[in-house]
């Protein structure tokens, strides 16, 4: 027989390591996260507005390495898997000339010029640090108009990172740009070894994509409309299955878990 005081020690101990592995699921944590990744860029400071798309996302691959198959292939889930999460139309292009996003398989020998070529700006190489780079053009609504990602898959692999290069990058394209430790667990957080999307990410998606949320809303704007959204989802249990559902994606089982 089980101790009743230690009974109630080992419930105790474990209601609270649950609480704290579910420390996002709260609607404050889940607000100040969207400010976090929404309403900041990493290499500009200070508040910004909402930028996301509006028209259809039509994403063209371009090959400059090896392993074509294989990266369209996680490629395609991703878009897939982002396209279900947001609602919002995204799709492989049928030619370059048709796409708004372009995303470069290529070698860290031309990093730099790839990056150059698709940015259309040759004054900004990617960062010392970098493994992997994307980049968004705006409208004067602060709507998304044309995105571009470049990986450079050897380096990539050296660092165990291609599939997170993926995930990050080609997310990060669709308005929530930037990284913060304070954010957790996410493929936000480079402190994290999150290489999928997570629950959270999830509802940081499905947050900016909702028909309320408009480009060029900023904070203020945009508080009290998800405010209302995450109280119906703590209801409704959307918050509470996020980790559940983001995980019976295809690039979950295509990676093994």
């Amino acid at each position: 027989m089980i101790n009743i005081r230690y009974w109630w020690l080992i419930l105790l101990l474990n209601t609270s390591a649950v609480l704290a592995e579910e420390a996002w699921q709260s609607p404050e944590y889940l607000q100040q996260a969207f400010n976090e990744v929404a309403l900041h860029s990493e290499y500009v400071a200070g508040e910004q507005a909402v930028r996301k798309w509006q028209q259809p996302v039509k994403v063209w691959l371009a090959h400059h390495a090896d392993g074509a198959e294989q990266h369209t292939s996680l490629t395609t889930a991703h878009l897939r898997h982002l396209s279900q999460i947001t609602g919002h139309s995204i799709s492989l292009a049928a030619s370059a000339a048709e796409a708004n996003m372009t995303v470069v398989f290529s070698q860290s020998a031309q990093w730099r010029q790839e990056v150059a070529r698709v940015s259309d700006n040759k004054s900004q190489p990617p960062p010392a640090d970098a493994i992997c780079m994307f980049g968004v053009t705006l409208d004067a609504q602060k709507a998304i108009k044309r995105a571009w990602v470049v990986i450079p898959v050897d380096h990539a692999q050296e660092h165990g990172a291609l599939v997170s290069c993926i995930v990050e990058e080609i997310t990060q394209a669709m308005g929530l740009p930037n990284d913060s430790d304070k954010v957790y667990p996410s493929v936000f957080n480079d402190k994290t070894p999150e290489s999928l999307l997570t629950g959270l990410d999830a509802l940081l998606l499905k947050m900016l994509y909702l028909p309320a949320i408009k480009p060029g809303m900023h904070a203020a704007q945009v508080q009290p409309i998800l405010a209302r959204q995450l109280q119906q989802w703590q209801s409704d249990g959307t918050i509470q299955n996020a980790e559940k559902n983001v995980r019976q994606s295809a690039l979950y089982e295509m990676m093994g878990f």
